[in-house]
């Protein structure tokens, strides 16, 4: 079912499924790519997300760089509409009573504030109406002295002059900022296994964005925050769980996310089931953030020469592995990636495609000679991810982009370089066709392949 007629079936629904504060969380929303649906060549699709990864890395995790001079820093800007350092998934539900109205937000693993274009002073063009809390039976103003305001883990708060609500700021990548009022009110979402029935779960908080400037989507209408802090989705549904299965991008297939569910993993699964435990998180900007224990990575035969050193976080925060939603492809330190380009170049029997995506380094093998012969191109190498207690087997489609242009025709290893910082990303191309666990129980990260079009 879709978005608007999920909205719009509420008004005629005869049973509307209750929230029990005593029940278990059984949810289910629909994603969708920003990529999706728009009629990109697997060309423009690399393209689109080596930039929006690139500019995620360089606004987030890349440390200043000091200027030959000595004096002030220097930074990177982004130059294209598609460096978008904030947008990958969007998750879509409604907010309000009694009718729900739909929001759509990018899902973001690695921040906790929900929020949405609100009582707009400033904010950016979005493709349905801003949402408006006046209309709404069950909304209501946070005070600037509750726990949530003062405590709930948002890097500037304080109370508005006129009424004493929670004002909140709150940046992101790329000098992104959302500042407004923090609000609660009523979420709808898709009930479980029912494709015409709706949950209403009361009470939750969220930001009513009123100034909203930056490297925004013009898809979305906010950020939902998945991190680890008290205000993202999770934690507020006191969830001990979630999953999402991330469809084919480049399709117009949705994707779904379970918040809660105790997701039966073997659904659909098309391979074993794998889990490996979460590295607890640095204090700091890092806090919210799923680290992993990654041990090493094999290409076709050969495991690249670095220790678990290489990948592990350092006691002043740096460094690290960790899954991430928001970032488009995965990305490994300098060092790492260098070789593991090579290793490839050493293992695959084609020719290299130079700056085939611009002034990445992604790297490509042509095709042309193959397709001309009428013969079948070479297999590519296996890529295995060794995390603590489990080896990640990529499936191949999950890190080679096959393409047909008119310059010619090849293959793309779709793996970046985390430039100059040293922190190793697993992004999201990396988990099509995976259902994906958070288990924040047992503080474990479960995965399987999965057809996540019939889930």
């Amino acid at each position: 079912m879709s978005v608007l007629q999920l909205v719009l079936c509420v008004v005629s629904l005869t049973v509307l499924l209750s929230w029990s504060a005593a029940g278990h969380v059984a949810l289910r929303a629909n994603l969708t790519h920003i990529d999706n649906a728009h009629g990109y060549t697997k060309h423009d699709l690399l393209r689109r997300m080596v930039a929006r990864t690139r500019a995620r890395v360089n606004k987030r995790w890349t440390p200043p760089r000091a200027h030959p001079s000595g004096g002030a820093t220097l930074t990177a800007s982004a130059s294209r509409d598609e460096d978008k350092p904030n947008s990958e998934y969007l998750i879509h539900f409604g907010v309000g009573t009694p009718r729900p109205q739909h929001v759509a937000l990018t899902l973001d693993t690695s921040s906790d504030l929900i929020w949405t274009q609100c009582g707009c002073s400033v904010c950016f063009d979005q493709p349905f109406p801003v949402l408006d809390s006046a209309t709404s039976g069950t909304q209501r103003g946070v005070s600037c002295f509750d726990p949530i305001c003062t405590r709930g883990g948002l890097p500037f708060s304080g109370c508005t002059l006129k009424d004493n609500l929670c004002f909140y700021a709150y940046s992101y990548p790329g000098n992104s900022v959302t500042t407004g009022k923090i609000y609660e009110d009523t979420f709808t979402f898709q009930a479980l296994g029912a494709s015409d029935e709706v949950t209403a779960v009361p009470n939750l908080r969220f930001g009513c964005g009123m100034y909203n400037k930056g490297k925004f989507e013009s898809d979305e209408s906010g950020i939902a925050g998945f991190g680890r802090g008290p205000m993202s989705l999770p934690s507020q549904l006191k969830a001990s769980r979630f999953s999402h299965c991330f469809t084919t991008i480049g399709e117009s297939k949705s994707s779904p996310v379970f918040l809660g569910t105790p997701a039966n993993l073997e659904a659909q699964a098309t391979g074993p089931f794998q889990s490996t435990l979460f590295v607890p998180s640095p204090d700091g900007p890092n806090i919210s953030l799923y680290y992993l224990s990654l041990k090493g990575v094999t290409v076709g035969r050969t495991r690249l020469p670095f220790d678990a050193s290489t990948f592990a976080l350092r006691g002043d925060g740096s460094g690290g592995t960790i899954i991430d939603s928001g970032t488009g492809i995965t990305t490994f330190p300098r060092a790492v990636f260098e070789e593991l380009q090579d290793e490839f170049v050493r293992q695959v029997p084609l020719p290299v495609f130079d700056a085939l995506v611009d002034d990445s380094e992604v790297l490509c093998f042509s095709t042309s000679s193959t397709t001309k012969a009428k013969t079948k191109a070479p297999a590519m190498p296996k890529l295995i991810l060794h995390l603590e207690g489990a080896d990640w087997d990529l499936p191949e489609q999950n890190y080679v982009l096959p393409f047909d242009q008119d310059f010619g025709t090849g293959m793309c290893v779709v793996i970046s370089s985390s430039g100059d910082s040293d922190i190793t990303i697993i992004g999201n191309y990396q988990q099509q066709n995976m259902h994906m666990e958070y288990d924040l129980e047992s503080n474990k990260l479960g995965f399987v392949r999965a057809r996540c079009d019939k889930l």
